[in-house]
C-alpha cells in the first residue's frame, strides 16, 4: 500500500507545475485578504480621523470620555480572538469571516447616525466583537496555505493594507469632511456611514470570493488540493489536510513557553501600533497642522511604512533570521520614540514618526510564531492568545494621550517606548529559547522512544509512540525532529 501511495504521490508532484500553482494561490487568496484588513483598520482607527471634525462637541464628550471610548473597543477584541480561531479551523472561512465582515460593516455604519456618548460606546464594544476574529484568523489561514519559507512575504501583502488604511483613512476622512451638512449630518458623520456601508457590501460578497482551507477550496483541482498538502507536510506541517479537535491541543498552546513569549512580542508591537494608528492625525494636528493638513501629512508616513514592510517581509523569507529582523526593527522604531520625548520642534517630529511607523508596522511576527507552531489547533489557539494578548494593550495605550499633555505628549511616547523595550527582549529571549531547544534536539535529548514491533508500551510513558507518524502528529513541534526558525 505504501509503494501505491508513494507512486501516485509522485505522479501528482510531476504534474504540477508548482511556481504557477503558487501563483494561483496568490491571485485567488491575498488581494481580497488584503482588502478584508484594509477595511479591518480602516474601520478600527477612522474614530481618530472623525475626531477632528467636531465629534466630541457634537456628542458632549470630553477628552476622557473620547478615551474611555477608544478603549472599550480592546476588551472584546482581545477576549474573543482565540474563540474566534478555533471556530475558524471548525467552520468554512468563507462563512465565519464574511459573518464578522458584515457585523462590524454595519456596527460601523450607525456609528454615523449615533448621537450621545452611551451609544457611541456600545458600538465600540459591538465593534471590538466582530472586529476581534480578522486578524489572527487570516495569520493562521495563510499558514494553512504556505510554506514557512513563504509566510512572511505574504503576511507583508495583506499587512501592507493596515499601512495603506492609515494612509487612505487621512485622504478619505480629508475629502468625505467635505459632506459637512447634507442631510443635516456633520461631515464626522458621513466619514462612519460611507466606510461602513462599503464594508456590508464587501462582507456580503466574502461569502462568494473568500476561498475554504486547501482540502476543500473549490478553485483547486483534485490534484492540485493533494499537491499543496503533500508540500505543507514535507515542510513539517503533518496536521495540513485537516486534524480532529481535541481539547489537548488547546491545553498545548497554553502550557507551552513559546507563547508566553510570543505575547511579549505581540504586546511589544500592539501597544504602540494602536497608539500609532489612533494617535497619529492628532498628534501631527497638536503640533502644527490643522485639522484636513494633519490628515493629509499621515499619508506619506503609511507610504514609508508600507514599502518598508514588503522590504521586510521579502527579506525575512530569504534569510530566515526573524529574531534578528525584529531586534533591528524594534530597535528603529526606539530611536523614533526617544526624538518624539525629547524634541520640541515640528519638523523633528514628525521626522521621528517616520521611523516610528518603519519599526512597528513592518514587524511580520505572524510569520515566526506560526512557524514554529506545529498543529493547526494549537497554531489557531497560539495566534488568537498572542494575538488576543497584544491587542488588550491597546487598552492602555489608547489612554496615554492625554489631551492635557498636548502638543507633545511626553508621556504617551514614553508609555510607548517602553513596549517597545518590551519587544525587543521578548525577542531576545525568543530566539535563546529557541536556539537551546534546536541544539538539544540536535545532542539526541528529546528523542522519542519508538516501539519495536511485537512490543508492549507503557501507557504510562507519554514518550512512547508506535510509530514515527504518530509522534509526530501527537507532539506537534515539540516532536523531536522539528527545527524551530530562528
Amino acid at each position: 500500500m505504501e509503494s501505491k501511495s508513494s507512486d501516485s504521490d509522485s505522479q501528482v508532484s510531476s504534474t504540477i507545475d508548482e511556481r504557477a500553482l503558487l501563483r494561483k494561490i496568490d491571485f485567488r487568496v491575498i488581494p481580497w485578504l488584503a482588502l478584508l484588513y484594509l477595511l479591518n483598520s480602516l474601520d478600527r482607527s477612522n474614530i481618530g480621523n472623525a475626531r477632528l471634525y467636531n465629534m466630541e462637541t457634537d456628542l458632549h464628550m470630553n477628552d476622557n470620555q473620547y478615551l474611555v471610548a477608544l478603549t472599550t473597543f480592546f476588551f472584546p477584541y482581545a477576549a474573543f480572538e482565540m474563540p474566534s480561531n478555533v471556530a475558524l479551523r471548525k467552520l468554512r472561512p468563507s462563512r465565519w469571516l464574511s459573518f464578522l465582515i458584515l457585523g462590524w460593516g454595519v456596527i460601523m455604519t450607525l456609528h454615523g447616525i449615533v448621537t450621545n456618548y452611551g451609544g457611541l460606546i456600545a458600538l465600540r464594544v459591538l465593534l471590538g466583537l466582530f472586529e476581534s476574529g480578522l486578524y489572527p484568523g487570516i495569520a493562521f489561514y495563510l499558514s494553512s496555505w504556505y510554506r514557512k519559507s513563504e509566510l512572511g512575504t505574504r503576511i507583508a501583502l495583506f499587512f501592507t493594507s493596515a499601512t495603506i488604511a492609515g494612509a487612505f483613512g487621512g485622504l478619505l476622512a480629508a475629502a468625505i469632511s467635505n459632506m459637512n451638512g447634507i442631510a443635516g449630518k456633520p461631515g464626522w458623520s458621513w466619514i462612519f456611514i460611507l466606510e461602513g456601508i462599503f464594508t456590508v457590501l464587501v462582507g456580503v460578497a466574502s461569502f462568494w470570493i473568500v476561498q475554504d482551507f486547501p482540502e476543500t477550496a473549490k478553485f483547486l483541482t483534485e490534484d492540485e488540493r493533494l499537491f499543496v498538502i503533500q508540500r505543507l507536510q514535507q515542510d513539517q506541517q503533518l496536521s495540513a489536510g485537516g486534524e480532529a479537535f481535541k481539547l489537548k491541543f488547546v491545553w498545548q498552546a497554553l502550557s507551552d513557553k513559546k507563547t508566553w513569549i510570543a505575547m511579549g512580542i505581540y504586546m511589544g508591537f500592539d501597544g504602540p501600533l494602536f497608539a500609532f494608528s489612533l494617535f497619529l492625525p492628532t498628534i501631527i494636528n497638536e503640533v502644527s497642522f490643522q485639522a484636513t493638513a494633519a490628515n493629509l501629512l499621515s499619508v506619506p508616513v503609511y507610504a514609508w511604512a508600507c514599502l518598508v514592510t514588503l522590504g521586510v517581509g521579502l527579506l525575512g523569507d530569504k534569510i530566515g533570521q526573524r529574531a534578528y529582523i525584529n531586534i533591528l526593527l524594534f530597535s528603529g522604531g526606539l530611536i523614533g520614540y526617544i526624538i518624539l520625548v525629547a524634541s520640541r520642534n515640528a519638523a523633528l517630529s514628525y521626522f521621528a514618526c517616520f521611523l516610528a511607523a518603519s519599526g512597528i508596522y513592518p514587524l511580520i511576527r505572524a510569520a515566526w510564531v506560526s512557524a514554529n507552531t506545529e498543529g493547526s489547533y494549537k497554531r489557531s489557539a497560539v495566534l488568537g492568545l498572542a494575538i488576543g494578548w497584544g491587542n488588550l494593550n491597546g487598552a492602555v495605550t489608547s489612554n496615554v494621550y492625554r489631551a492635557k499633555d498636548k502638543p507633545w505628549y511626553s508621556l504617551g511616547h514614553g508609555i510607548v517606548l517602553a513596549y517597545i523595550g518590551i519587544g525587543i527582549v521578548s525577542s531576545i529571549i525568543m530566539r535563546i529559547v529557541l536556539k537551546a531547544e534546536n541544539d538539544r534536539r540536535a545532542r539526541g535529548e528529546r528523542n522519542e522512544h519508538i516501539a519495536s514491533v511485537g512490543e508492549n508500551l507503557d501507557e504510562k510513558d507519554a514518550n512512547v509512540y508506535e510509530s514515527i507518524e504518530d509522534a509526530r502528529r501527537e507532539r506537534g513541534d515539540m516532536y523531536s525532529g522539528f527545527k524551530y526558525t530562528l
